[in-house]
């Protein structure tokens, strides 16, 4: 049986955020609710409007970038609880354990695929899905 979630994607690229979406269509959360942001203030705000099972960000962004907005959310008692991937070209040592420093449930390098991105979201949600079938293929980001 799969889960669905409620997934915000933060990021300033619309045409990365679709890309992101496919990616978990194609890992078996197609049936997950889908909220978007361009930058970490507009996912704070989608967070005041809706409740999410996890958030999925950039790093760099306008504005807020995806550090500040993950360290804003685990110094906010209602937010501090939700999961924070985040998914980055940055790949140092240094920024990773940034990253899992302040709060993060675990990152995802780009480019990425759809296994990569199943086995982030089982390891942090606990869903087993075992019996999707992901065609790799079509998906070389």
């Amino acid at each position: 049986m799969i889960m669905t979630f409620s997934i915000l994607i933060v990021d300033d690229s619309k045409p990365m955020r679709s890309v992101i979406k496919k990616t978990f269509r194609a890992a078996g959360y197609g049936s997950s609710d889908f909220l978007e942001a361009g930058n970490g203030l507009e996912a704070l705000e989608r967070l005041q409007e809706s409740w999410v099972d996890i958030v999925i960000s950039d790093y760099t962004m306008p504005e807020m970038n995806g550090l500040a907005l993950l360290q804003a959310m685990k110094q906010d008692d209602l937010f501090r609880a939700i999961p924070v991937v985040v998914i980055t070209t940055e790949g140092s040592k240094q920024r990773i354990d940034q990253f899992m420093a302040s709060g993060a449930a675990g990152y995802i390098k780009k480019p990425f695929t759809p296994e990569q991105v199943r086995d982030m979201i089982t390891t942090i949600l606990g869903e087993s899905n075992e019996d999707v079938d992901t065609d790799d293929d079509d998906f070389d980001f």
